[in-house]
């Protein structure tokens, strides 16, 4: 790896591990809402019928594959999820989103938008923005085909 491949490297991660507790800390503050939750009500919100079985949810979330079950159980205590059987899979169940759950995220939306836009993008170029999304998107699609041949 080159210097410059090296200090970029490390620059990611010293602006992930300096933003998300940033705007964890904001969203729990404002709303109650520590971001993993948000991320995952954010999740179930965008999929078909608002749920996603516990793999799919692993997969799409930020939190990892390990840690999304006890998020989904922490949302279901305060109402905010729920888990439902899979009629095709008796092994699995899907983390549903609920009417209280979809509120709270849209309560929280504006507050997690405006950190964002004020933490990361007022910081970036429309250009940098695009370059760095099109840089960052290579690399998951890369790491989501190993996983793929990985789990076959």
């Amino acid at each position: 790896m080159t210097r410059d491949l090296a200090d970029t490297w490390g620059a990611l991660l010293k602006v992930h591990a300096s933003l998300v507790p940033r705007i964890d800390r904001e969203l729990q503050e404002t709303h109650g809402l520590p971001l993993t939750w948000y991320d995952v009500l954010l999740e179930l919100n965008a999929a078909p019928e608002r749920r996603l079985t516990m793999s799919q949810l692993g997969s799409a979330a930020a939190v990892s594959r390990t840690r999304v079950s006890r998020v989904v159980d922490e949302l279901a205590r305060e109402g905010l999820t729920t888990r439902e059987p899979n009629p095709e899979d008796g092994r699995s169940a899907f983390a549903a989103l609920t009417p209280a759950g979809r509120a709270a995220l849209r309560k929280a939306a504006p507050t997690y938008l405006s950190a964002v836009q004020r933490e990361f993008a007022d910081h970036l170029t429309a250009r940098e923005a695009e370059v760095l999304a099109g840089a960052l998107g290579k690399v998951l699609a890369a790491g989501s085909d190993r996983q793929s041949r990985d789990s076959k």
